[in-house]
Protein backbone atom coordinates (compact mmCIF):
# COMPACT_ATOMS: atom_id res chain seq x y z
CA UNK A 1 0.00 0.00 0.00
CA UNK A 2 1.43 3.35 -1.07
CA UNK A 3 0.83 6.23 1.26
CA UNK A 4 2.84 9.09 2.63
CA UNK A 5 3.84 8.46 6.22
CA UNK A 6 3.83 11.37 8.62
CA UNK A 7 6.06 11.29 11.64
CA UNK A 8 4.57 14.35 13.24
CA UNK A 9 2.56 14.41 16.43
CA UNK A 10 -1.14 15.07 15.81
CA UNK A 11 -1.06 17.69 18.56
CA UNK A 12 1.72 19.56 16.81
CA UNK A 13 0.11 19.20 13.40
CA UNK A 14 -3.04 20.81 14.76
CA UNK A 15 -1.15 23.79 16.21
CA UNK A 16 -1.48 26.97 14.19
CA UNK A 17 1.61 29.11 13.65
CA UNK A 18 1.64 32.32 15.68
CA UNK A 19 -0.62 34.87 14.01
CA UNK A 20 1.76 37.63 15.09
CA UNK A 21 4.52 36.22 12.90
CA UNK A 22 2.50 36.68 9.69
CA UNK A 23 2.26 40.41 10.20
CA UNK A 24 5.88 40.71 11.32
CA UNK A 25 6.99 38.87 8.19
CA UNK A 26 4.83 41.10 5.99
CA UNK A 27 6.19 44.24 7.62
CA UNK A 28 9.79 42.99 7.39
CA UNK A 29 9.61 43.12 3.60
CA UNK A 30 8.63 46.81 3.55
CA UNK A 31 10.69 49.96 4.00
CA UNK A 32 9.72 52.84 6.28
CA UNK A 33 7.43 50.81 8.53
CA UNK A 34 6.65 52.07 12.03
CA UNK A 35 6.19 48.95 14.10
CA UNK A 36 3.76 49.08 17.00
CA UNK A 37 3.62 45.31 16.98
CA UNK A 38 6.72 44.19 18.83
CA UNK A 39 6.15 43.36 22.50
CA UNK A 40 9.52 44.34 23.87
CA UNK A 41 11.15 47.41 25.41
CA UNK A 42 12.89 49.84 23.07
CA UNK A 43 15.54 50.46 25.73
CA UNK A 44 18.95 48.79 25.69
CA UNK A 45 19.69 46.65 28.74
CA UNK A 46 21.30 48.95 31.37
CA UNK A 47 25.08 49.13 31.11
CA UNK A 48 25.72 47.87 34.64
CA UNK A 49 23.80 44.71 33.79
CA UNK A 50 25.68 44.17 30.53
CA UNK A 51 28.96 44.86 32.30
CA UNK A 52 28.21 42.17 34.89
CA UNK A 53 27.70 39.62 32.11
CA UNK A 54 30.95 40.66 30.45
CA UNK A 55 32.80 40.39 33.74
CA UNK A 56 31.42 36.89 34.33
CA UNK A 57 32.85 35.81 30.99
CA UNK A 58 36.22 37.42 31.67
CA UNK A 59 36.36 35.65 35.02
CA UNK A 60 35.71 32.31 33.35
CA UNK A 61 32.17 31.59 34.49
CA UNK A 62 31.29 29.63 31.36
CA UNK A 63 30.19 26.31 32.85
CA UNK A 64 26.77 25.00 33.88
CA UNK A 65 25.18 26.33 37.02
CA UNK A 66 22.99 24.30 39.36
CA UNK A 67 19.85 23.13 37.55
CA UNK A 68 17.69 25.58 39.48
CA UNK A 69 20.12 28.43 38.83
CA UNK A 70 22.84 30.26 40.71
CA UNK A 71 22.08 30.12 44.42
CA UNK A 72 23.05 33.78 44.79
CA UNK A 73 20.54 34.71 42.08
CA UNK A 74 17.79 32.62 43.65
CA UNK A 75 18.47 34.26 47.01
CA UNK A 76 18.25 37.66 45.36
CA UNK A 77 14.96 36.68 43.67
CA UNK A 78 13.60 35.54 47.04
CA UNK A 79 14.59 38.89 48.58
CA UNK A 80 13.06 40.77 45.64
CA UNK A 81 9.75 38.89 45.91
CA UNK A 82 9.57 39.59 49.65
CA UNK A 83 10.48 43.27 49.46
CA UNK A 84 8.51 44.13 46.32
CA UNK A 85 5.41 41.96 46.67
CA UNK A 86 5.33 40.65 50.23
CA UNK A 87 5.63 36.97 49.28
CA UNK A 88 8.22 34.65 50.85
CA UNK A 89 9.83 31.78 48.91
CA UNK A 90 12.66 29.41 49.74
CA UNK A 91 15.60 30.05 47.43
CA UNK A 92 16.66 26.44 47.93
CA UNK A 93 13.37 24.66 47.27
CA UNK A 94 10.79 26.96 45.69
CA UNK A 95 12.50 29.02 42.97
CA UNK A 96 13.75 27.87 39.56
CA UNK A 97 15.57 30.11 37.10
CA UNK A 98 14.35 29.40 33.56
CA UNK A 99 15.04 30.28 29.94
CA UNK A 100 12.52 33.10 29.85
CA UNK A 101 9.05 33.23 31.38
CA UNK A 102 7.72 31.13 28.48
CA UNK A 103 9.80 28.14 29.54
CA UNK A 104 8.61 28.66 33.10
CA UNK A 105 5.02 28.44 31.91
CA UNK A 106 5.81 25.36 29.82
CA UNK A 107 7.32 23.37 32.68
CA UNK A 108 4.58 24.52 35.06
CA UNK A 109 1.86 23.15 32.77
CA UNK A 110 3.72 19.90 32.14
CA UNK A 111 4.25 19.46 35.87
CA UNK A 112 0.56 19.72 36.81
CA UNK A 113 -1.47 18.43 33.86
CA UNK A 114 -2.64 14.93 33.02
CA UNK A 115 -4.30 14.24 29.65
CA UNK A 116 -7.73 15.83 29.55
CA UNK A 117 -7.21 18.21 32.48
CA UNK A 118 -8.73 21.60 31.77
CA UNK A 119 -7.08 24.99 32.20
CA UNK A 120 -9.20 28.14 32.11
CA UNK A 121 -7.50 30.77 29.93
CA UNK A 122 -8.87 34.28 30.39
CA UNK A 123 -9.13 36.11 27.05
CA UNK A 124 -7.74 38.12 25.43
CA UNK A 125 -4.57 36.19 26.22
CA UNK A 126 -0.98 35.99 25.08
CA UNK A 127 -0.66 33.78 22.01
CA UNK A 128 1.40 31.03 23.67
CA UNK A 129 -1.04 30.15 26.48
CA UNK A 130 -3.49 27.97 24.55
CA UNK A 131 -0.83 26.08 22.54
CA UNK A 132 1.26 25.38 25.64
CA UNK A 133 -1.74 23.93 27.46
CA UNK A 134 -2.43 21.67 24.46
CA UNK A 135 1.22 20.60 24.18
CA UNK A 136 1.14 19.61 27.85
CA UNK A 137 -1.83 17.33 27.17
CA UNK A 138 -4.39 19.66 28.69
CA UNK A 139 -7.58 21.18 27.35
CA UNK A 140 -7.63 24.98 27.16
CA UNK A 141 -11.00 26.48 28.09
CA UNK A 142 -11.06 30.04 26.80
CA UNK A 143 -13.28 32.48 28.67
CA UNK A 144 -14.04 35.73 26.90
CA UNK A 145 -14.02 39.08 28.65
CA UNK A 146 -15.79 42.24 27.51
CA UNK A 147 -14.49 45.73 26.82
CA UNK A 148 -17.47 47.08 28.81
CA UNK A 149 -15.81 45.59 31.91
CA UNK A 150 -12.34 46.72 30.87
CA UNK A 151 -11.52 43.16 29.74
CA UNK A 152 -11.65 41.99 33.35
CA UNK A 153 -12.97 38.51 34.12
CA UNK A 154 -16.24 38.53 36.06
CA UNK A 155 -16.63 35.97 38.89
CA UNK A 156 -19.84 34.50 37.43
CA UNK A 157 -18.07 33.92 34.09
CA UNK A 158 -15.26 32.12 35.83
CA UNK A 159 -17.55 29.85 37.85
CA UNK A 160 -19.61 28.98 34.78
CA UNK A 161 -16.48 27.70 33.00
CA UNK A 162 -15.43 25.34 35.80
CA UNK A 163 -16.05 21.60 35.40
CA UNK A 164 -14.93 18.50 37.29
CA UNK A 165 -11.88 18.38 34.95
CA UNK A 166 -10.72 21.92 35.69
CA UNK A 167 -7.30 21.96 37.31
CA UNK A 168 -6.10 25.54 36.98
CA UNK A 169 -6.86 29.13 36.03
CA UNK A 170 -4.35 31.10 33.98
CA UNK A 171 -4.09 34.84 34.61
CA UNK A 172 -1.90 37.66 33.34
CA UNK A 173 -1.97 41.01 35.14
CA UNK A 174 -0.99 43.48 33.81
CA UNK A 175 -2.36 41.82 30.72
CA UNK A 176 -0.89 41.23 27.30
CA UNK A 177 -2.53 42.40 25.00
CA UNK A 178 -4.97 44.74 26.80
CA UNK A 179 -2.79 46.33 29.49
CA UNK A 180 -5.58 45.66 32.00
CA UNK A 181 -4.42 45.32 35.61
CA UNK A 182 -6.57 43.59 38.22
CA UNK A 183 -7.05 45.27 41.58
CA UNK A 184 -6.55 43.51 44.89
CA UNK A 185 -10.31 43.13 45.38
CA UNK A 186 -10.70 41.66 41.89
CA UNK A 187 -7.92 39.18 42.60
CA UNK A 188 -9.60 38.30 45.89
CA UNK A 189 -12.78 37.42 43.99
CA UNK A 190 -10.79 35.00 41.84
CA UNK A 191 -9.06 33.64 44.95
CA UNK A 192 -12.39 32.79 46.53
CA UNK A 193 -13.34 30.75 43.47
CA UNK A 194 -9.96 29.01 43.38
CA UNK A 195 -10.43 28.06 47.04
CA UNK A 196 -14.03 26.96 46.55
CA UNK A 197 -13.20 24.61 43.68
CA UNK A 198 -9.70 23.61 44.85
CA UNK A 199 -7.90 25.02 41.81
CA UNK A 200 -4.36 26.13 41.08
CA UNK A 201 -3.67 29.56 39.57
CA UNK A 202 -0.87 30.15 37.08
CA UNK A 203 -0.14 33.84 37.51
CA UNK A 204 1.93 35.41 34.74
CA UNK A 205 3.46 38.47 36.41
CA UNK A 206 6.08 39.33 33.80
CA UNK A 207 4.74 42.91 33.61
CA UNK A 208 4.59 43.48 37.38
CA UNK A 209 7.33 46.12 37.19
CA UNK A 210 5.29 48.10 34.66
CA UNK A 211 2.21 48.91 36.75
CA UNK A 212 1.13 52.54 36.44
CA UNK A 213 -2.14 52.87 38.32
CA UNK A 214 -2.27 52.09 42.02
CA UNK A 215 -0.25 49.50 43.91
CA UNK A 216 0.48 46.21 42.17
CA UNK A 217 -0.70 43.08 43.96
CA UNK A 218 0.80 39.68 43.29
CA UNK A 219 -1.77 36.89 43.25
CA UNK A 220 0.44 34.86 45.59
CA UNK A 221 0.15 37.69 48.16
CA UNK A 222 -3.63 37.26 48.41
CA UNK A 223 -4.57 35.56 51.68
CA UNK A 224 -4.41 31.78 51.37
CA UNK A 225 -3.24 31.83 47.74
CA UNK A 226 0.49 31.21 48.05
CA UNK A 227 -0.17 27.45 48.31
CA UNK A 228 -2.29 27.57 45.13
CA UNK A 229 -0.13 29.87 43.01
CA UNK A 230 2.50 29.13 40.41
CA UNK A 231 4.05 32.56 39.94
CA UNK A 232 5.79 33.17 36.62
CA UNK A 233 8.01 36.17 36.01
CA UNK A 234 11.31 37.24 34.54
CA UNK A 235 13.60 40.02 33.42
CA UNK A 236 12.57 40.60 29.80
CA UNK A 237 10.00 43.36 30.14
CA UNK A 238 10.70 45.36 33.29
CA UNK A 239 14.49 45.20 33.03
CA UNK A 240 14.71 45.44 29.20
CA UNK A 241 16.37 42.03 28.87
CA UNK A 242 14.29 40.24 26.21
CA UNK A 243 17.29 38.84 24.33
CA UNK A 244 18.88 37.42 27.45
CA UNK A 245 16.03 34.89 27.79
CA UNK A 246 15.89 34.70 31.55
CA UNK A 247 12.83 34.08 33.71
CA UNK A 248 11.94 32.43 36.97
CA UNK A 249 9.10 30.52 38.53
CA UNK A 250 8.08 30.40 42.20
CA UNK A 251 5.78 27.74 43.63
CA UNK A 252 5.16 25.60 46.71
CA UNK A 253 7.93 23.05 47.21
CA UNK A 254 6.17 19.97 45.80
CA UNK A 255 5.20 21.72 42.58
CA UNK A 256 8.52 23.52 42.34
CA UNK A 257 10.50 20.29 42.61
CA UNK A 258 8.30 18.64 39.98
CA UNK A 259 9.00 21.52 37.60
CA UNK A 260 12.70 21.28 38.36
CA UNK A 261 12.74 17.64 37.23
CA UNK A 262 11.38 18.65 33.83
CA UNK A 263 13.74 21.62 33.63
CA UNK A 264 16.85 19.57 34.40
CA UNK A 265 16.10 17.02 31.68
CA UNK A 266 14.91 19.47 29.02
CA UNK A 267 17.17 22.47 29.63
CA UNK A 268 19.86 21.60 32.21
CA UNK A 269 20.08 25.24 33.34
CA UNK A 270 19.56 28.78 32.13
CA UNK A 271 22.57 30.48 30.47
CA UNK A 272 25.23 31.29 33.05
CA UNK A 273 26.14 34.69 31.60
CA UNK A 274 22.48 35.76 31.63
CA UNK A 275 22.13 34.69 35.26
CA UNK A 276 24.99 36.94 36.33
CA UNK A 277 23.36 39.78 34.39
CA UNK A 278 20.03 39.19 36.15
CA UNK A 279 21.75 39.15 39.52
CA UNK A 280 23.14 42.60 38.82
CA UNK A 281 19.76 43.81 37.55
CA UNK A 282 18.13 42.92 40.87
CA UNK A 283 20.96 44.46 42.90
CA UNK A 284 21.39 47.78 41.09
CA UNK A 285 18.77 48.09 38.35
CA UNK A 286 15.90 49.73 40.23
CA UNK A 287 16.74 53.28 39.13
CA UNK A 288 16.84 52.22 35.49
CA UNK A 289 13.51 50.40 35.81
CA UNK A 290 11.85 53.48 37.31
CA UNK A 291 13.18 55.72 34.54
CA UNK A 292 11.90 53.35 31.86
CA UNK A 293 8.56 53.17 33.63
CA UNK A 294 8.23 56.97 33.68
CA UNK A 295 8.92 57.07 29.96
CA UNK A 296 6.33 54.38 29.21
CA UNK A 297 3.73 56.25 31.28
CA UNK A 298 4.30 59.48 29.30
CA UNK A 299 4.00 57.62 26.02
CA UNK A 300 0.92 55.75 27.20
CA UNK A 301 -0.83 58.98 28.15
CA UNK A 302 -0.08 60.60 24.81
CA UNK A 303 -0.88 57.58 22.67
CA UNK A 304 -4.15 56.58 24.34
CA UNK A 305 -5.45 60.17 24.33
CA UNK A 306 -4.54 60.50 20.65
CA UNK A 307 -6.29 57.26 19.72
CA UNK A 308 -9.45 58.39 21.47
CA UNK A 309 -9.28 61.76 19.69
CA UNK A 310 -9.12 59.89 16.38
CA UNK A 311 -12.31 58.03 17.29
CA UNK A 312 -10.66 54.71 18.15
CA UNK A 313 -12.04 54.10 21.64
CA UNK A 314 -9.31 52.92 24.00
CA UNK A 315 -9.36 52.41 27.77
CA UNK A 316 -6.32 53.58 29.71
CA UNK A 317 -4.15 50.51 30.35
CA UNK A 318 -3.08 50.04 33.94
CA UNK A 319 0.21 48.39 33.07
CA UNK A 320 2.52 46.73 30.51
CA UNK A 321 3.17 48.77 27.33
CA UNK A 322 0.17 47.98 25.13
CA UNK A 323 -2.92 49.89 24.05
CA UNK A 324 -5.88 47.88 22.80
CA UNK A 325 -8.14 50.28 20.87
CA UNK A 326 -11.48 49.33 19.36
CA UNK A 327 -11.57 49.58 15.55
CA UNK A 328 -15.23 48.53 15.27
CA UNK A 329 -16.21 52.00 14.05
CA UNK A 330 -14.27 51.37 10.83
CA UNK A 331 -16.43 48.41 9.84
CA UNK A 332 -13.32 46.31 9.35
CA UNK A 333 -12.31 43.11 11.08
CA UNK A 334 -9.14 43.18 13.16
CA UNK A 335 -7.11 41.45 10.46
CA UNK A 336 -8.51 43.64 7.70
CA UNK A 337 -7.71 46.79 9.64
CA UNK A 338 -4.15 45.67 10.45
CA UNK A 339 -3.38 44.62 6.89
CA UNK A 340 -4.90 47.68 5.24
CA UNK A 341 -3.17 50.04 7.68
CA UNK A 342 0.16 48.36 7.03
CA UNK A 343 -0.16 48.46 3.26
CA UNK A 344 -1.60 51.98 3.09
CA UNK A 345 0.37 53.81 5.79
CA UNK A 346 3.16 51.44 6.81
CA UNK A 347 2.10 51.20 10.45
CA UNK A 348 2.27 47.68 11.89
CA UNK A 349 -0.19 46.67 14.60
CA UNK A 350 -1.35 43.23 15.74
CA UNK A 351 -4.95 42.07 15.07
CA UNK A 352 -6.85 41.55 18.30
CA UNK A 353 -8.44 38.27 17.25
CA UNK A 354 -5.01 36.63 17.41
CA UNK A 355 -5.37 36.83 21.20
CA UNK A 356 -8.75 35.07 21.22
CA UNK A 357 -12.27 35.72 19.99
CA UNK A 358 -12.87 38.48 22.53
CA UNK A 359 -10.04 40.43 20.91
CA UNK A 360 -11.92 40.77 17.62
CA UNK A 361 -12.76 44.37 16.80
CA UNK A 362 -9.51 45.56 18.41
CA UNK A 363 -5.82 45.81 17.60
CA UNK A 364 -2.81 45.68 19.89
CA UNK A 365 -0.43 48.62 19.68
CA UNK A 366 2.84 48.65 21.59
CA UNK A 367 3.91 52.10 22.75
CA UNK A 368 7.40 50.79 23.61
CA UNK A 369 8.90 52.97 20.89
CA UNK A 370 10.07 56.57 20.74
CA UNK A 371 7.68 59.47 21.17
CA UNK A 372 8.65 60.66 17.68
CA UNK A 373 7.63 57.32 16.22
CA UNK A 374 4.36 57.36 18.15
CA UNK A 375 3.55 60.86 16.92
CA UNK A 376 4.23 59.87 13.33
CA UNK A 377 2.17 56.69 13.76
CA UNK A 378 -0.79 58.75 15.01
CA UNK A 379 -0.51 61.02 11.94
CA UNK A 380 -0.53 58.02 9.64
CA UNK A 381 -3.43 56.32 11.42
CA UNK A 382 -5.35 59.60 11.23
CA UNK A 383 -4.77 59.80 7.46
CA UNK A 384 -5.88 56.20 7.06
CA UNK A 385 -9.11 56.81 8.96
CA UNK A 386 -9.82 60.05 7.09
CA UNK A 387 -9.50 58.33 3.73
CA UNK A 388 -11.85 55.59 4.81
CA UNK A 389 -14.45 58.13 5.93
CA UNK A 390 -14.29 59.84 2.53
CA UNK A 391 -14.46 56.59 0.57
Amino acid sequence: MNRTKTYLSKTVEELKPSGIRRFFDLAAGMEGVISLGVGEPDFVTPWSVREAAILSLEQGYTSYTANAGLMELREEIASYMQKSFGVSYSAQKEITVTVGASQALDIALRAILDPGDEVIVVEPSFVSYVPLVALAGGVPVQVQTLKEFGFKIQPEQLEKAITERTKAIMLCSPNNPTGTMLSKSELENIAQIAEKYDLLVLSDEIYAELAYEGEYTSFAAISGMRKRTILISGFSKGFAMTGWRLGFVCAPEAISQAMLKIHQYAMMCAPTMAQFAALEALKTGRTDVEEMKKSYRRRRNYFVQSLNELGLTCHVPGGAFYAFPSIESTGLSSEEFAEKLLLAEKVAVVPGNIFGESGEGHVRCSYATSMEQLQEAIKRIGRFLERRQKA
